[in-house]
């Protein structure tokens, strides 16, 4: 990788007179759980093993300890605010710690922080890239739209699959050019069957209290509406009537981070469904590849389009039988009747179909279908492919003439 030139300000970067590899600076709101976040720190791992240096600001989190056991830097600033006057100071704050750290370029990858992040770039002289992580919301009100343009805004346009690179063509057409679809990573030293051990799979069950004669079904994901484990809920009412037993489990995997109305929600409606023995849930799980062990189906029931979908990657991953539903990013990762299960979204009727026929399903059937899980995900989604490619988006964004 290239070096930076002088900053447009005036001052010189320390790096570019060592000549040493890039220093890339990532901005997001904060190191908590999800996809935005495990993606910044795969990504800055990438960056310290090219020989790099990797710095993340953001409000902080638990992945925080991950980011500086890699050998990546944290910089605490509030980057999650949306509050105008916020945004506006966080341009000299993201200002002060490139010039700080002798960044080279910088990656946003949320819209409010990356207001502030572009401002702060553009000041620097810097590459601005971005990674389009959504659809967001909001298409129909001019003003949104306007708000979520800076996502398409970068020198260069990461796009996370095939249908947030059509989103983003046909909301923002100038950015066409500009886009690179790089499909979130997988990391399979982590979620491989194989590398399960019985230890591990006896301390989560008894956590859970999981007896072993239940069939699970499991839904990742924090809890939040669109996420759609109010349709779950309703669909194992269903599958228990149908299947006419209850020695089932449905375990909500997932943090309300603060959503206590809806983690309310949720148990009242578990408690009319008289559901209480069979779902569960569960928070926040630190050994996920254990967890998906454990299950019978891993269900996506994402309301909204998942951008990418990573839940269902992972089940496919572990060799689990995945149901998803069919839109977003759900429609590239899973191949329904190949690799797995997709149905219409908000539908708990089809969902609970579905979920009776995978518990049903024949064990012959079963084997054939995860084993093609498997290979359609490490053909396709591995970690080593995303770091590649993101590392090759900077390198063509430090190239240009003028970076």
């Amino acid at each position: 990788m290239t070096t930076a030139p002088a900053y447009r300000d005036g001052t010189q970067s320390q790096a570019r007179r060592l000549s040493r590899p890039p220093v890339i600076l990532q901005i997001l709101p904060a190191l908590e759980t999800g996809g935005v976040e495990r993606g910044a720190v795969d990504i800055a791992r990438a960056v310290v093993e090219a020989g790099g240096k990797a710095v993340v600001a953001s409000e902080g989190g638990r992945l925080c300890y991950e980011l500086e056991r890699i050998g990546a830097e944290h910089v605490t600033l509030p980057l999650a605010s949306k509050n105008l006057w916020t945004v506006k100071r966080n341009v000299a704050r993201i200002r002060e710690v490139a010039h700080t750290i002798g960044a080279h370029l910088i990656h946003a990858r949320s819209r409010a922080p990356a207001w502030s992040a572009r401002a702060a770039a553009r000041q620097l002289g810097l590459p601005y890239v971005t990674t389009f992580h959504g659809t967001y919301s909001g298409w129909s009100l001019p003003i949104k739209k306007q708000y979520n343009a800076v996502m398409a805004a970068g020198d260069d346009v990461i796009a996370i699959s095939d249908f947030i690179a059509d989103h983003i063509r046909r909301y923002y057409p100038a950015a066409r050019d500009r886009i690179t679809v790089i499909p979130r990573g997988i990391n399979f030293d982590i979620f491989d069957p194989d590398k399960v051990s019985a230890e591990r799979l006896v301390k989560l069950s008894t956590q859970w209290r999981l007896t072993g004669e239940e069939q699970v079904v499991m839904l990742p994901g924090r809890l939040t509406r669109w996420k759609g484990q109010c349709e779950l809920i309703e669909a194992m009412a269903l599958v228990v009537t149908r299947l006419g037993r209850r020695n089932l489990r449905c375990l909500l995997v997932g943090d309300d981070q603060g959503r206590t109305g809806y983690r309310a929600e949720l148990e009242a409606l578990i408690s009319k469904r008289a559901l209480k023995d069979i779902v569960h849930i569960v928070d926040h799980c630190d050994d996920m590849s254990a967890a998906y062990m454990l299950t019978d189906a891993v269900v996506s029931a994402s309301g909204e389009p998942e951008a990418f979908g990573r839940v269902a990657v992972e089940g496919q991953a572990m060799g689990r039988p995945v149901i998803a539903t069919a839109h977003g990013g759900s429609k590239e990762t899973v191949l329904p009747g190949e690799t797995g299960w997709l149905v219409p979204p908000k539908e708990p009727k089809l969902l609970a179909n579905t979920i009776a026929q995978v518990l049903s399903v024949s064990d012959t059937r079963r084997r054939a279908i995860t084993a093609r899980a498997v290979a359609h995900v490490r053909a396709r989604y591995s970690l080593a492919q995303m770091r590649a490619k993101t590392l090759e988006v900077y390198e063509r964004a430090l190239s240009r003439p003028g970076a």
